[in-house]
């Protein structure tokens, strides 16, 4: 194989040792701000409970102070029972009371549920505090431990990113462009070895795509230390180390 070829495999080699320094570089930090997503999450749901007890309370005030009203007029007419001088108007009167005490009742047992849903929601607060605390706890110990890896995944980067700046220079320019815009394309993979499709037969197929190559392309690849690429998937190709 060529100096032009052989110059591109071993850029495709730091290529890949870069990207995968970088990749693990990037987890690292990703892993932070799961950690942190987490923690709103938590923060959100507790402030969202804390809004709902603030309402069911509100709720709760506002049936009270009608349990109030309402328990001043069963007083009253309580009162204008002991009073009623006909049959027909104790009847009456008689009636809205025992309705009214009913109306009562309902709005007690509403009372009361509110109350239980405030418990449980204060109850679901104190579980969602602790939770954020270990989660603060959690993300601290994370960020700590994903600083000190970032720290030597990113001298990695720079010294790996160094050998492929000095590999760099043993490309021309405009093979160098190519190879970085499909590298781009296909998460750092520029070249693709052009394998044979079956050991028996002088067939020939793209290891990026798996499209078949052409003969000429074949022959071109033993005999010319140049650019090739598929015309599929647009890689560069190289033959198998069998054929240098």
């Amino acid at each position: 194989m060529g100096p032009v070829l052989s110059a591109l495999i071993k850029l495709q080699s730091i290529e890949n040792r870069l990207r995968a320094a970088k990749s693990k570089l990037s987890r690292c930090r990703r892993t932070v701000i799961f950690q942190e997503n987490q923690l709103r999450t938590l923060q959100s749901g507790f402030e969202a409970k804390k809004e709902e007890i603030k309402m069911t309370r509100i709720q709760a005030d506002r049936l009270e102070l009608e349990l109030k009203q309402r328990d001043e007029k069963i007083a009253k007419l309580r009162a204008h029972l002991n009073m009623a001088k006909t049959n027909k108007e104790y009847s009456a009167i008689l009636t809205e009371l025992n309705t009214s005490k009913a109306d009562t009742s309902k709005i007690e047992n509403q009372v009361l549920e509110l109350m239980k849903n405030v418990e449980a929601d204060e109850a679901a607060c104190t579980e969602l505090q602790s939770q954020i605390e270990q989660q603060k706890k959690q993300l601290e110990d994370v960020r700590r431990d994903a600083e000190t890896k970032a720290v030597d995944f990113e001298a990695q980067v720079e010294q790996i990113q160094v050998e492929w700046d000095a590999a760099a220079k043993d490309v021309a320019p405009e093979v160098l462009e190519v190879f970085n815009r499909v590298a781009d394309t296909y998460d750092g993979e520029a070249l693709a070895v052009a394998g044979k499709q079956n050991e028996k037969v002088d067939v020939y197929s793209c290891g990026g795509c798996f499209m078949g190559l052409p003969a000429e392309i074949v022959n071109r690849l033993m005999t010319k230390d140049e650019i090739i690429r598929c015309s599929n998937c647009t890689r560069i190709l190289i033959l198998s180390e069998e054929h240098d």
